[in-house]
């Protein structure tokens, strides 16, 4: 099956909805030192910053395709983001493995949603990422709603990371970054204000487990990713809903390179997941989400 994004579906094993491009050709990385080796220690890997070719280069000798974005956290931090303009320009040379994600912080305000709609319709950037801890942002506050607004009317979806996140733990303070503005609750409100929108909540949402798994029931707009920590560490009653009320709506992700999907899929390998089910979490799911499907087979 062929797709507008230049895709193989039938072909493909799997696509991995969340992959990070840590990165550029000009040697500039996603993270600084001390973030970096703060969250290879948190997922017990080595660090390894890939660039978009090489994360395109490693999807396709394992034949899956990934998403790829890096997160715009300037103004919270006072680093440079990578650029999503050369993300998406650099995936689009390898359209068989790889969907570019932009990522707009919300503080930009109107000149984040220009961005967000260039993004769109200049290069290609078929969703968002969004972390709110990182990028110290309350995903609820109504300041927001435009730039949400937008993206609804570009018919992309929004991916939010929910729950604990390995950047910046162990550190001092966690680096300053705020654990609460990933409650996966504060997404329930975008959600319903929001139902022309795809929102994808990243990550077994420790310690809130229970919240997106009642968020991405409640709401048909919403699905939850996988990534972000290893299958043998899921939470039971997310493994009980994927196999049931959730089977369509749970998405497989890595989180690489903090979690590479040679060891993901390893350990997924391993869950009491029904034979009927592995598919929809490995490939089909996403393709519905993300909207892959030539339009006539929607």
């Amino acid at each position: 099956m062929s797709t507008p994004t230049g895709l193989d579906l039938d072909a493909l094993v799997a696509i991995d909805v969340h992959t990070h491009v840590h990165a550029d050709a000009h040697g500039h990385k996603a993270l600084d030192d001390e973030l970096g080796a703060a969250a290879a220690q948190y997922f017990k890997g080595d660090p390894y910053d890939p660039t978009v070719h090489d994360i395109a280069a490693d999807y396709r000798e394992k034949g899956m395709a990934a998403v790829v974005f890096t997160v715009d956290a300037e103004a919270a931090t006072g680093q440079m983001t990578l650029s999503n303009e050369e993300i998406a320009e650099a995936a689009a040379q390898h359209p068989d493995v790889l969907i570019p994600f932009g990522s707009v912080d919300p503080a930009r305000g109107r000149a984040g949603i220009r961005t967000a709609r260039r993004l769109v319709e200049s290069h290609g950037v078929r969703g968002f990422k969004f972390h709110p801890s990182f990028q110290d942002f309350e995903p609820n506050d109504r300041r927001h709603y435009p730039l949400y607004e937008e993206l609804e009317s570009l018919g992309v979806p929004a991916l939010f990371h929910t729950g604990q996140t390995g950047i910046g733990a162990g550190l001092p303070g966690g680096r300053g970054i705020k654990l609460r503005y990933s409650d996966p609750m504060l997404l329930d409100d975008v959600a319903a204000d929001f139902p022309g929108l795809t929102i994808i909540m990243a990550h077994p949402s420790v310690p809130w487990q229970d919240a997106a798994i009642s968020v991405a029931t409640h709401k048909a707009n919403v699905y939850i990713d996988l990534s972000g920590w290893s299958p043998k560490y899921f939470p039971p009653q997310l493994v009980k809903a994927a196999n049931g009320l959730l089977k369509r709506k749970v998405l497989f992700g890595s989180d690489y390179p903090l979690i590479r999907p040679e060891r993901w899929i390893r350990d997924f390998e391993t869950l009491e997941i029904k034979d009927e089910v592995r598919p929809l979490i490995m490939k089909e799911n996403a393709i519905r989400a993300l909207n892959l499907a030539p339009a006539a087979q929607r």
